[in-house]
């Protein structure tokens, strides 16, 4: 009988010609350890095990979102490395939906059977999770845009002073603030974005992009009072009152693309891509925009998930780690890093009320 080797075993270093098995590629005698064996009651055992789970998912996400803000902060981003950015943040928001379906798992303990070992938790809080803090940086939110303002390496300045690993986390969470986030690579990159075939550095850019953002609010502006006076004529409403609606999300508009009136080019960008987002030279562009719509649309999900089982285990008690518990969670579910992303979708018209496309040809049409 001959042997026949395992090709996924090879694929690991292992099989006839080599010395590493399956348990020492993964290291199991050790990652198996980690859960204390009998010491812990099996209720305990599961709650360790879904945590420290989520902990390798936010080691593989840090990495994924790292390596996309990198290929993004490059000057010229070359438009073969975009697919690469776009394979990895859906990967993220994959592994994020695997994990709202985690917390499911945990609802398997009762209420009853988790006070049997909270208090034995002590002052111990998700909320120390500094790999989920780093996350949370390196996306880009920002402290004023958290629940009450709350600093995230607060805690971590005290843990510091109470042991080495403290110190460590400190270290690493102040490391990535000192980094550009995704978020403003992502800017960035739109701001370069080519508008009706003008970049940045061009001579008549910002006249170029001046017009069109002047071009897409006069249709939107023209649009509103067509649709105001069909819905008065509907009977929907008061003609004048309806006017006022529509006009206010013109002004919405202008802004959002020229807040403090000048033009942000990024939102410009922004908006131009998914206006004409069936530009060949625009596939990937909007392909990338959408993915990170996707990616934190799965984190709300997520946060929201996570607080739906802590109310069906905890109820409204007090976190271990001092915070309001479920209401904490639920505040966290409001978080928008991407933001133009999202505001940008209530300014866009029907493609045959936007502007005429300059220099079609730029953009892949012959």
């Amino acid at each position: 009988m001959h042997y026949k080797p395992n090709p996924l075993m090879q694929c690991m270093g292992g099989g006839s010609g080599g010395r590493s098995s399956y348990g020492d590629y993964l290291n199991l005698d050790e990652l198996l350890s980690l859960q204390r064996g009998n010491d812990v009651s099996s209720d305990e055992m599961h709650f360790i095990v879904v945590h420290q789970t989520f902990e390798l998912w936010f080691k593989q996400v840090i990495r994924e979102l790292a390596e996309s803000r990198d290929t993004l902060a490059s000057q010229q981003v070359a438009e073969d490395k975009i697919p690469a950015v776009v394979h990895r943040l859906g990967r993220v928001t994959e592994i994020f939906k695997l994990m709202a379906h985690q917390w499911t798992v945990m609802e398997t303990l009762s209420p009853q059977d988790f006070l049997v070992f909270r208090d034995g938790l002590g002052s111990a809080s998700g909320f120390e999770s500094y790999q989920m803090r780093e996350l949370e940086i390196l996306v880009g939110l920002s402290n004023e845009q958290r629940t009450g303002g709350m600093d995230p390496i607060g805690r971590f300045r005290k843990m510091a002073d109470e042991s080495e690993s403290g110190a460590k986390a400190l270290k690493r969470l102040e490391d990535r603030m000192d980094e550009a986030s995704l978020w403003d690579t992502a800017r960035s990159w739109l701001g370069r974005t080519p508008i009706m075939g003008s970049s940045p550095g061009d001579d008549e850019d910002g006249n170029v992009v001046q017009s069109y953002v002047e071009s897409h609010i006069a249709a939107q502006v023209q649009h509103g009072e067509e649709m105001a006076a069909r819905m008065a004529k509907w009977g929907m409403g008061d003609s004048e009152a309806m006017k006022a609606r529509f006009a206010s999300i013109a002004q919405g508009a202008r802004d959002f693309l020229m807040p403090d009136g000048e033009i942000d080019r990024a939102r410009a960008g922004l908006l131009f891509i998914e206006s004409y987002r069936e530009l060949p030279l625009l596939s990937w562009p909007r392909t990338l925009i959408d993915r990170m719509i996707e990616l934190e649309e799965s984190m709300v999900k997520w946060r929201h998930s996570h607080a739906r089982m802590v109310e069906r285990i905890i109820g409204r008690r007090i976190g271990t780690g001092g915070s309001s518990g479920v209401d904490y969670l639920d505040a966290t579910t409001s978080y928008r890093v991407f933001t133009d992303l999202w505001s940008v979708r209530t300014i866009l018209i029907r493609p045959d009320l936007r502007p005429k496309l300059v220099n079609p040809g730029f953009y892949g049409f012959a």
